[in-house]
């Protein structure tokens, strides 16, 4: 199946600068999402409106240049950049309670961007399905890091990194399917009208 993301829609034949460029892009928006953080009392992991970013830019670009994004991201934070939530950074970050989700956000992108360039973010169920099947990746890697690091059982570890999330995520999960199908099909009207008139 041809690639249908709206970054193949775009730009049909991207050069390695363009895919750059974009993954750059994409990088710098999850890091400001990252910054609109609500820290909880109960729970190391805060709030933030990663995960709307990074299944929103991988959705739109693609398994390469989506996962690329979400990997400069958390290299960018890793080497010193101030792109953590809380402008947080450094090695500290990746290894404390929250390091598996940072880690989880280049697995989503990955699950997001695949099924992305299959077309997935073209209806609002069909989006909804992929970012689901991303926000799963970053649960599962996000719980099991944060089990290892706080050495609690499974049913605190749930209640420390998943439940407080689960209504928010959805939110923002609905949101970003809402969005994006319209988005493609405007890309797509405005390609194929474009190419009509060439």
């Amino acid at each position: 199946m041809a690639a249908t993301s709206i970054r193949a829609t775009v730009f049909p034949r991207a050069t390695p600068t363009v895919d750059v460029v974009l993954a750059l892009g994409g990088a710098a928006l999850i890091a400001l999402a990252a910054q609109v953080s609500i820290s909880l009392p109960f729970t190391p992991v805060p709030l933030t409106l990663q995960t709307f970013a990074v299944a929103a830019t991988a959705a739109s670009l693609g398994l390469g240049t989506g996962a690329a994004s979400s990997l400069l991201y958390v290299a960018a934070g890793l080497v010193g950049l101030p792109v953590y939530a809380d402008a947080s950074s450094g090695w500290h970050v990746l290894s404390g309670a929250s390091g598996g989700y940072l880690i989880g956000f280049i697995g989503c992108a990955l699950v997001v961007g695949w099924r992305g360039d299959r077309g997935w973010t073209s209806s609002f169920s069909s989006t909804v399905g992929a970012m689901l099947l991303g926000e799963t990746v970053i649960y599962i890697v996000g719980l099991l890091w944060l089990r290892h690091v706080l050495h609690t059982p499974l049913e605190k570890t749930l209640e420390l990194g998943l439940y407080p999330f689960v209504v928010g995520d959805l939110l923002k999960l609905y949101a970003a399917a809402a969005v994006l199908p319209p988005a493609h099909r405007w890309v797509r009207h405005l390609r194929s009208n474009s190419t009509g008139s060439a």
